[in-house]
């Protein structure tokens, strides 16, 4: 059980995020079914799918680092502390996006958000090539939502 629990605890911890965001954001989530959409927009049911899984495979790519015994307490700490500034950037983007309604800024919000997933998977690569791949799913997915924003930005100026 030892083991286990620090995935545990990391999968809730990024599941928490998706949670608490999603509830800040319901009232404002129609407004995706509202705004002109650029092409390949999938259904909006697809969305909390993907985040699941994304914060699913996220939280177990965390709990890798942690328990990791590849790297010493500071090189863990530094994968961690970015993983987890991206973790605040990804809580964020949906209230700038839903809640704001600021399209554009949402946009340059999600390039940094971007930014920060691609440094994690480097930092994640030195300690853990696994737990680092375990965070591509999640890149693609936020250029994927990137193209979307952008898109979205300038059909609805």
């Amino acid at each position: 059980m030892k083991k286990v629990k620090p995935y545990i605890f990391s999968i809730l911890i990024s599941l928490g995020v998706g949670i608490v965001s999603s509830l800040l954001t319901m009232d404002n989530m129609r407004i995706y079914s509202e705004v002109n959409t650029p092409p390949l927009s999938p259904p909006s049911i697809l969305f909390p799918i993907v985040w699941t899984i994304l914060f699913v495979l996220m939280g177990i790519s965390a709990a890798m680092i942690y328990t990791s015994d590849n790297a010493s307490a500071g090189e863990k700490k530094k994968a961690l502390y970015v993983y987890a500034v991206s973790l605040f950037f990804n809580f964020t983007w949906s209230l700038i996006f839903f809640n704001l309604r600021k399209f554009l800024f949402a946009f340059i919000w999600l390039v940094a958000l971007f930014v920060l997933i691609l440094k994690t998977i480097v930092e994640y690569y030195k300690i853990n090539k696994v737990a680092s791949y375990l965070q591509i799913p999640y890149a693609v997915w936020v250029a994927f939502a990137g193209y979307l924003n952008f898109g979205i930005y300038l059909l609805n100026k």
